[in-house]
């Protein structure tokens, strides 16, 4: 395998058959939905403004894609964050199945995987863990439906503020965020790798066991927390103008925007900041742990 594996003509011809397959399927029931439209009497113009109003809602989704695919492809490449953002996933499940992946050799998603077997796994790891909930719907889905609306429903009932719903949605998302917030404060990775003596054989024990040795990889440092903090404010800006000017249209690019922002933040800190601060991190890379 050559060392362009990440982005070579197989990889390529996949994600193609992959779009080409989405795109069709796509095709396919907006043809069918279109005629049954037709067969209900719905009118031509009707249509229109709902195809219209539908490809215009899905622009906003569309950069926060583009920029989950930006955030992944230093590490993994363009392509296989493009296969799987075009099918299912968002930026909390992706790099957190990526990450989780990685964490198993002390890699971060900060630094290219060059690996093939690595590489590999992160594509099962993203692509299996994503087909569970496809599975599960047709057959739980509708007793899960009925339970947690009735909750929801006597919540809201029995209160003023906030429903069950909310209080779940919320705390959801509240906890991934703090899971990504958490690991740009903390952000050590820890890889291990065989000891080996003088002549560069390996270390057994006393059972005949390779000895491993732990060896920091990855760590945070003052741009990631600076960039962390940017990103914060961007998005903090952004909900406060959209919510004192009723710019409901804004609202759905808030977090793209922030995003780019951020990342833009990153270029800069890099070029303008001397290297004694974008070099400074929590911990010694390398050293032994």
């Amino acid at each position: 395998m050559t060392g362009d594996f990440k982005s070579d003509g197989i990889m390529f011809a996949i994600a193609c058959a992959v779009i080409v397959f989405v795109i069709a399927q796509s095709v396919f029931f907006i043809v069918k939905s279109w005629k049954r439209a037709k067969e209900l009497g719905i009118s031509a113009s009707t249509l229109k403004n709902t195809v219209t109003s539908s490809a215009l809602f899905t622009i906003a989704p569309a950069f926060s894609i583009l920029a989950t695919v930006f955030a992944l492809a230093n590490s993994l490449g363009i392509v296989l964050p493009w296969i799987r953002l075009s099918i299912i996933g968002n930026l909390a499940y992706e790099t957190t199945a990526a990450q989780t992946t990685l964490d198993f050799w002390g890699i971060s998603l900060s630094k290219a995987v060059e690996d093939p077997q690595q590489f590999a796994t992160i594509a099962v790891a993203m692509t299996v863990g994503a087909i569970a909930p496809l599975l599960m719907i047709p057959f739980v889905c509708k007793f899960l439906q009925k339970k947690v609306g009735s909750a929801v429903q006597k919540s809201s009932a029995k209160s003023t503020g906030l429903s069950l719903g909310d209080v779940i949605s919320a705390s959801a998302f509240i906890g991934i965020v703090s899971a990504f917030v958490a690991r740009e404060i903390n952000g050590m990775t820890v890889a291990k790798t065989n000891a080996t003596d003088a002549l560069g054989n390996n270390i057994l024990d006393s059972a005949g066991e390779i000895v491993k040795i732990k060896n920091i990889t990855g760590s945070a440092g003052v741009v990631s927390i600076l960039v962390l903090i940017c990103a914060m404010l961007f998005m903090a800006i952004l909900s406060f103008v959209c919510k004192k000017f009723k710019l409901t249209k804004l609202e759905p690019f808030a977090m793209p925007i922030a995003m780019f922002a951020a990342m833009a933040m990153a270029i800069l800190f890099m070029n303008v900041l001397p290297e004694s601060i974008t070099g400074m991190t929590w911990y010694e890379i390398g050293a032994e742990v």
